[in-house]
């Protein structure tokens, strides 16, 4: 079934927040009047877009992520996601281009955990190229690096962008660990 625009980002935004919204948070978010929210959030929720989650707060389901372009993420998938890979498929860090930090990281988890201390000017380097995008999509991981491309689109710069980012793929690698029953 087609989604209109408005229920289109009604539901993109409510993943792109990431956690279950009322409402009116969500009308104040994309700046359409409560009424209209809450009448496609009702149309939605019969579609199975969107589920209650308590308290007057609505979610978005996997039929939801489905609809705006997101491909199912099953446990063999989330598996393949966090799997180590070979040296020449590593994600290597610069601080510019032919300045190699010498720091490299192997899987998604590496990822994260090179983040947390990573200096923000290479966080930035590769955030203007659009680096970190294209090895996730190489992971398979096409919900993370859409999230990494709005990140850099908020224009964020420094150590706020490497904590926004850290805290982005740490989220997104406790999801996938959940969904296998893994570590991350």
């Amino acid at each position: 079934m087609r989604l209109t625009p408005v229920k289109r980002l009604i539901l993109e935004t409510m993943w792109s927040i990431g956690k279950p919204l009322k409402p009116k948070e969500l009308a104040q978010e994309i700046g359409i009047g409560f009424p209209s929210v809450m009448m496609h959030i009702i149309g939605l929720n019969k579609m199975g877009y969107v589920e209650p989650f308590g308290e007057g707060r609505y979610a978005i389901t996997v039929h939801g992520k489905e609809a705006i372009g997101f491909p199912k993420l099953t446990r063999d998938k989330a598996e393949a996601i966090l799997q180590p890979l070979p040296p020449d498929k590593a994600f290597h860090f610069y601080a510019e281009i032919g300045r190699s930090l010498g720091v490299y990281a192997d899987s998604l988890q590496s990822f994260c955990e090179t983040l947390k201390t990573l200096d923000p000017h290479a966080v930035e380097f590769h955030m203007s190229r659009g680096d970190f995008e294209l090895w996730i999509i190489g992971l398979g991981d096409i919900e993370l690096a859409r999230k990494v491309t709005l990140l850099r689109g908020l224009g964020l710069s420094g150590e706020e962008l490497r904590k926004k980012l850290y805290e982005t793929v740490r989220k997104r690698c406790e999801e996938l660990a959940k969904m296998t029953k893994s570590e991350c």
